[in-house]
This record gives structure tokens, sequence and C-alpha cells, in this order.
């Protein structure tokens, strides 16, 4: 498909005049709000499938973009809604966007952009909006960030961004959103962060990038998304050691440059269609799943609740008609599945370790330590049948396996969404899904995949 150049003129036809209908169109959400999943259960998720790119590591990627003072060409870009709601974000304040495929985009920041009037309406429906702050700041010396939005899983600091900022030399000040100014320029210092927050991380190294001097970053995220951003500012000519650690050092540069880069598999989306294939009895290879590095927490951790993967070189298989058993702890002791920081158990991946559990054999606690309103969709399932006791906002005791029926039910957040489409595929009989957009802004095209694979699953409109 030819691509289209947008300006900032027209940034409401950014996706319409390129791939109109898809669920991901930032323009058309709006228009989907009363769109449902119908789900018919009981039917195998089994075939082949590709692992999409990296949503949290797309939406860092495309912010970082604006350092570049030469057009970038992106590839694996995923086409969902908070990709491309940033993509529009940075069309609105003056960069240009060009879609050279489904998945590849070229963009320019060049030309300079406005880093004061960002567009509130979009900031408001992303939290990665909040990722223009480090590369505006330390481009352009100053930013104001309208209140972002995202899910609503928890309260979200932002304390950590503002420290990390602070710290190279930026200032501060609230101003019905998130102001900072550095009107000479970042300076390299050496910061020690509150805590591994991975997009403050992020912001930090975007910033640091072209500060003045040596920055050291102490307690630095180092999740595979942060890694992917750095990997990417190094292509543009950052210099940037210790990637994959906590403890990262970044060396300024003068100027960022013109790159062509790939973003890596989401190891969230594969531990997703992991759960999906298992719960449901189907054979799965999913390919581009990533290497093992990527993988190892959750295959450590999905081995709790039982279920066999199989992975050679980046493909995984999941074998059919799984015997889900919980693993109890030694001395026959009930067994904790707790998320946290990487290089522990994703904490994206809590929702669906949940739906698996329903289905295992034994009794589990999942422990969600990062977010205390990522467990409460549990009533859900609980309604359908699954035998789950909240506890508190972060810790669940599921029972299993649990006979499942079908209801009517609405997605929360991305994570949650996902789960209930899961326990959805495995349950007896008929279910809606309401709200689904929130399960588009995380996966792309979930429901023409996973017809592909053989489920039973229809977009349903009005």
């Amino acid at each position: 498909m030819r691509g289209v150049r947008i300006g900032p003129s027209s940034a409401a036809t950014i996706l319409c005049m390129t791939v109109p209908a898809s669920p991901a169109s930032a323009t058309t959400t709006t228009k989907r709000v009363n769109e449902r999943f119908v789900i018919e259960g009981g039917y195998p998720i089994a075939g082949t499938i590709r692992a999409a790119a990296n949503k949290n590591a797309a939406l860092p990627i495309v912010a970082a973009v604006l350092l570049a003072s030469e057009p970038v060409v992106l590839h694996d870009v995923p086409d969902i809604i908070d990709v491309m709601l940033l993509i529009d974000l940075l069309v609105t304040a003056g960069c240009t966007a060009e879609r050279l495929s489904a998945n590849s985009w070229r963009i320019d920041a060049s030309g300079g952009v406005d880093p004061t009037h960002l567009d509130p309406v979009l900031c408001e429906r992303i939290r990665g909006s909040l990722l223009l702050a480090g590369p505006l700041v330390a481009r352009y010396g100053e930013v104001w960030i309208p209140v972002p939005g995202g899910d609503t899983i928890g309260r979200r600091r932002v304390d950590t961004h503002v420290i990390a900022l602070q710290s190279l030399g930026a200032k501060f000040t609230w101003d019905e959103g998130y102001r900072f100014e550095a009107r000479d320029g970042l300076v390299g210092t050496h910061m020690f962060l509150d805590e591994p927050s991975v997009t403050g991380t992020e912001n930090a190294i975007m910033a640091a990038s072209l500060a003045k001097g040596t920055t050291v970053i102490e307690n630095a995220a180092c999740e595979p998304h942060v890694q992917d951003l750095c990997r990417f500012l190094v292509s543009m000519g950052a210099k940037i050691e210790g990637i994959g650690s906590n403890i990262l050092t970044i060396h300024g540069v003068d100027k960022l440059g013109a790159t062509e880069y790939t973003i890596q598999p989401d190891h969230i989306e594969v531990g997703s269609f992991v759960g999906l294939a298992a719960v449901t009895g189907g054979e799965l290879v999913i390919e581009n799943a990533g290497d093992l590095s990527q993988l190892r927490p959750m295959l450590l951790g999905f081995e709790k609740l039982g279920v066999e993967m199989q992975l050679e070189g980046t493909t995984l298989r999941v074998p059919p008609e799984q015997r889900l058993q919980v693993k109890d702890d030694i001395g026959g002791h009930i067994t904790k599945l707790e998320d946290g920081p990487w290089p522990n158990f994703p904490a994206d991946l809590t929702s669906t370790a949940v739906a698996i559990a329903t289905q295992a054999t034994g009794t589990i606690m999942i422990f969600e330590k990062m977010f205390e309103n990522r467990l409460i969709f549990t009533d859900k399932l609980v309604a359908m049948g699954a035998r789950v006791v909240l506890c508190d906002p972060h810790r669940a005791v599921i029972s299993g396996p649990a006979r499942m029926t079908g209801i009517r039910m609405e997605s929360p957040d991305i994570r949650a969404g996902m789960s209930l489409l899961t326990c959805a595929l495995a349950a007896d009989g008929r279910s809606v899904i309401q709200n689904i957009q929130q399960i588009d802004r995380g996966y792309e095209r979930i429901d023409e995949r996973l017809r592909s694979l053989g489920a039973q699953i229809e977009r349903v409109s009005g």
C-alpha cells in the first residue's frame, strides 16, 4: 500500500487514509466504544501464529523519535490503539508520519515541534503521552504535558519521572499538567531512582541521551522493553552502557540521527497466547516469540501452573490437551506466584495467570505486588463459576479446575480484558465482553487472529 505523508493539519486522517476500518485506528476509536465480542466457548486455540511487536517498547521508541534530527523508519510497529494515538499526538505537535506498510512507519521530527502545546484530548486518552517529557525537554529545553490517561489498575506515580528530570537540571512546575524547563540544557548527573519505574527510567534515559556530560542511573528498570529502547537510541548514535542491568551509564551526545529499526517481539502477548492454548487444550506454535532471556520469567511462572512449553530458537510450542496441575511447594504447601520488577514474573501477565489457575487442578495464591486494582476484575470470573477468593486488592487464592459458564461482562483494562477473553474461550456457552476497545489498546486484531486459530469470536457493533 502506498504510504501517505501526514502533516499537523491533517492528523485526523492519519489512519483512515492508510488502513481504514482497522480496530486500532485512533481516529475511529470513538465509533467503536459500543463494540463487543461475542464468544462461543469450548473450541481449542490451535495452529500457528506470529507474535506482534512489544507495545511497551513501541511507545517509548515512538516518543524517542522526537530526539532525532533526521527521519526514522520503524518496523514491526504494533497496529494498536495506544501506539496509533501516540503517533497522532506527534503529528499534531508538528511531526510528519508516513505509513510504509501495515506495520512500518517513517516518522520525521526534523522540522521541529511545539513542545508546549500538545493536544490535551489525545494526551488524556493514553498514559504513554508522559513519555514525551524526556525527549522534548532534552531537545527543546521545555515541555508541557497535559494530564495523561491510561488503565485504572491503581495509583500510577509520576514522582519518579519528576525526580529524574529534576536531577538532570529541569525545573518542574504544576500547570494543569506537567511543565518542565531547562533553558540552558540538561546536565548529566548520578541519580538513584526512588523505584524502578519502567516509564520513569525510559524518560530519564531519553533525556540523558542529549544531556551534557555523563549520567549514571541506579535502580533503573531493566525490562525487555527498556532494553529495546536503549538499543534503538544506540542505533541513532546514543552512547549507553549497562543495557539489561539496573545500572545504566549514558554519555550525552550533541545530536541523534537517522536509523531504521525493528521493534522486538512482545513477551506479554506470547504469554497471553500460551494461556489461551493451555486452557482450551489446543496445540499452538508461536513464531517470533523472542529468545529465552525475554521469556524465562514467564516460563518459570507458568510452570507453577503445570503449563508445558517447548522453546526452540525463537519459536515456542504449547503441546495439546494439557493436564494443568498446580505444583505445590516442597512439603505440600500452597504455592505462590508473585510478580515484580524485571526479572521477576511480569505484572502484565498476572491476569493471564489467574485465568490459567481457574482451569488447573490444585490451589495457588496469586500475589500482585505492582498495582492495587489489578485483581479487582476477578469478580467477573467468580460470576462465571471460578473459585476465587480475593483476600485483598493484591492477593487472590484460586482453586481449580472450575467449570465455567459464559456470561455478559465488561473489560476494565487491557490485561484483565485478555483474562476475561481467555476464560470465555474455555467456558461453556456464550460470553459477551463489552468495552473491548480496552483490549484493542494492547492486542492487534485479536478477534481476527483468534478466528484463524479456531476460536468462535465475533466483533459486534451497536
